[in-house]
């Protein structure tokens, strides 16, 4: 049986971006039949969205913006970024660069290199805006779907998918 590609996205609050992007490439990888080769989550750098020890739910805006295109994200509810997160996950990909500063510092470095940014896969590399300030989610989906992917083109190409 072959090991599953373990990928997390992370963003700042995790009811925006990350949630996204989770449940956009598991619609993607679902769509192209290979959903089992897969397990897909998403979190937080910041407790912002979490109380008591739970999570808020995706942002209703977000949640419209996935479901415009069929995607349901029912359930998900933000999670904070732990540092045992290193070892559990292949990729931890973050939305923009302050991310990246959160992340390692939460994880303790990234020793192996598996931190990147979404849009590193994509033709043209950059943040994607928190749509919580921007309140432009449709920008969102589209950086978010160009760098989900450009991710899946590069697991092609690197011979990772079966």
């Amino acid at each position: 049986m072959q090991r599953k590609v373990k990928v997390l996205f992370v963003c700042w609050g995790n009811i925006c971006r990350s949630p996204m992007a989770e449940f956009v490439l598991k619609d993607m990888v679902q769509k192209r039949g290979i959903a089992d080769q897969f397990y897909i989550a998403s979190a937080a750098t910041s407790t912002e969205e979490i109380w008591n020890g739970v999570g808020n739910p995706v942002y209703p805006p977000a949640q419209e913006e996935l479901a415009r295109h069929g995607i349901s994200c029912e359930g998900k509810r933000a999670v904070q970024l732990k540092k045992s997160d290193y070892e559990k996950y292949d990729y931890i990909i973050g939305m923009e660069k302050m991310n990246l500063r959160y992340m390692n510092g939460i994880l303790g470095g990234d020793p192996e290199g598996k931190v990147s940014l979404l849009l590193d896969y994509a033709d043209e590399p950059g943040d994607i805006a928190d749509p919580w300030y921007s309140g432009n989610f449709k920008a969102t989906w589209n950086d978010v779907a160009r760098g989900c992917e450009g991710f899946l083109n590069y697991l092609e190409k690197e011979g990772i998918l079966g």
